[in-house]
């Protein structure tokens, strides 16, 4: 499993559960935000906002606070929200993506490139890194969905290109431009997904020691925490027993 959805383990599971909980939903009515300036103010008619509720939904994100955010847009109050990808490397040479939703661009790059030299890293250009990984289009089921052989077929016949199960739940991975297409699909079959998103998906990770995972968590876990930030992502890869033991640190 990926680094960076390792650490949202081990950071809902540790981190004080309030604070987080404010920072995701300030993070989600972001782009709650930004998805209904960019197209009509109504998820049906725009499939980004469409998706962006969801994922609040899923969240548990009340449903006043989802539409203040669509209100806010609506009414052209509105922050000029702009979107902004940094790469760089880590602590190891790990590549590291971070997209961001900033009205401050200034402010964004300074930070993001902070919290790289403390840890050891360095910022690069953009695409730097980035051809190291693949854009795809994630849809992510709970349990109750069904086993691990209903989802698969029903992914297959979606059209999905591959699909990871486990006791936590069920991953779709699909291709980018086909994520809407796939997500309706799999609707009819199994119902609402608990999340649908694209996202950077590494086409090789590397290994790491504990100490080593202990310095990209850092550095993740610094950049998940600044407000501008929405998403990071890691090529690294660590087995079980040490996370075991990072989780229990």
């Amino acid at each position: 499993m990926a680094g960076h959805s390792q650490f949202k383990n081990i950071m809902h599971r540790k981190g004080r559960q309030d604070a987080v909980r404010s920072k995701m939903f300030s993070k989600l009515a972001r782009e709650i935000t930004v998805a209904a300036k960019t197209g009509l103010p109504d998820p049906d008619m725009n499939p980004r906002l469409r998706l962006a509720v969801q994922n609040a939904k899923a969240q548990s994100m009340p449903k006043d606070n989802i539409q203040r955010a669509i209100n806010k847009a609506a009414g052209g109050d509105a922050e000029n929200y702009e979107e902004v990808r940094y790469e760089g490397y880590g602590p190891g040479g790990i590549a590291v993506i971070v997209e961001a939703l900033t009205d401050n661009r200034n402010r964004t790059a300074s930070n993001v490139r902070a919290a790289f030299t403390k840890a050891g890293g360095a910022l690069g250009e953009t695409g730097s890194v980035s051809f190291m990984w693949d854009r795809v289009g994630e849809i992510v089921y709970k349990p109750e969905a069904g086993d691990a052989d209903k989802v698969m077929e029903a992914a297959i016949e979606a059209g999905a290109d591959d699909v990871q199960s486990d006791e936590d739940g069920h991953v779709i991975l699909c291709a980018f431009e086909s994520i809407g297409e796939v997500t309706s699909a799999l609707e009819a079959s199994l119902g609402e997904a608990e999340s649908v998103k694209t996202i950077w998906k590494p086409q090789t990770t590397t290994p790491v020691d504990e100490d080593r995972a202990q310095s990209i968590l850092k550095l993740i876990g610094t950049l998940d925490d600044d407000d501008d930030v929405q998403n990071v992502y890691a090529n690294f890869e660590v087995d079980d027993e040490t996370m075991a033991k990072l989780s229990a640190a």
